[in-house]
């Protein structure tokens, strides 16, 4: 596909979407092109996760219907990785792992050769991810934001080699989906992650020192910043173990002001997850 072909596609989804992905993040990804009327092959590893990214979609999908929304394109789970060669752009949304990602993409890169690559990592070097690629200039990161279906941003990561007419095509992707783009530079954490990350890692030391209770916290941003959501809360959501993750990597990169909390290390370590797995800074 040109650069000229993929400028010229405003406010419009590619005809045929592939996840490389079906979990909670793919899932919703997946769901959301389909809302936009594209035609989504999802690609998973055993049938037992074909058979829960199934499930997962398509609960997604009829709460939407069930809302008053409509899903118009189709969404396909598969374990045959041939069938992305039918794409247009193959979307990466495995999980945070620098090493699984670049197998990931140099798996995308094999069996779809002529598609855009877009990778939702949160923070990982689009650069870096790049390295995997025989055309590294094939590659963007789409950084979604959970519950995918509902969210309505979405960070358009330009890698140093990435070329200028994919960030455009990316841009009006996005728009396609009913959601707005930011385009950032590839950098540590991006915007949202480095933000994110540094104001739930404060509130994480505030419950340490005791400063006040997680729902006061997380109050005091909610009401007094207008906050949709605390970030204590926010952090149940994405993960505690993203977030520690994320954390670590922002460490290397950034240094010590990201170093992450003990109390957040002790709950990962007890494997107090957040929603994932009932119990986080808050029950669920």
């Amino acid at each position: 596909m040109s650069e000229t072909t993929e400028a010229s596609a405003r406010a419009s989804v590619p005809e045929t979407v592939g996840v490389c992905g079906g979990g909670r993040m793919g899932s919703g990804i997946a769901h959301s092109f389909a809302a936009a009327g594209a035609r989504v092959i999802v690609v998973e590893a055993t049938d037992d996760t074909v058979a829960a990214a199934q499930e997962r979609i398509a609960q997604s999908v009829e709460r939407t219907r069930q809302k008053g929304g409509e899903v118009p394109g189709a969404v396909e789970v598969v374990r045959d990785p041939t069938l992305l060669d039918q794409a247009l752009l193959v979307v990466e949304a495995v999980p945070e792992d620098l090493e699984l990602k670049r197998q990931m993409l140099a798996a995308i890169a094999k069996y779809a050769p002529a598609a855009a690559i877009a990778t939702n990592t949160s923070s990982l070097s689009i650069d870096a991810l790049a390295a995997a690629l025989p055309r590294p200039e094939a590659l963007i990161g789409l950084h979604f934001f959970n519950p995918v279906p509902v969210s309505d941003l979405v960070e358009v990561v330009v890698g140093p080699r990435t070329r200028p007419g994919l960030v455009a095509a990316a841009r009006n992707w996005v728009e396609g989906l009913g959601k707005t783009a930011i385009t950032v530079r590839d950098s540590p954490g991006f915007a949202s992650s480095r933000l994110g990350v540094a104001l739930a890692l404060e509130a994480i030391r505030m419950v340490e020192d005791e400063v006040a209770g997680v729902a006061d916290i997380d109050t005091a941003m909610e009401l007094g910043y207008r906050h949709p959501m605390g970030p204590l809360r926010t952090t149940d959501l994405v993960g505690l173990d993203v977030r520690l993750g994320i954390a670590e990597h922002l460490e290397r990169e950034l240094g010590p002001r990201f170093t992450p909390p003990q109390l957040l290390r002790d709950k990962v370590t007890a494997g107090q997850l957040g929603r994932k797995t009932g119990q986080g800074f808050y029950e669920w």
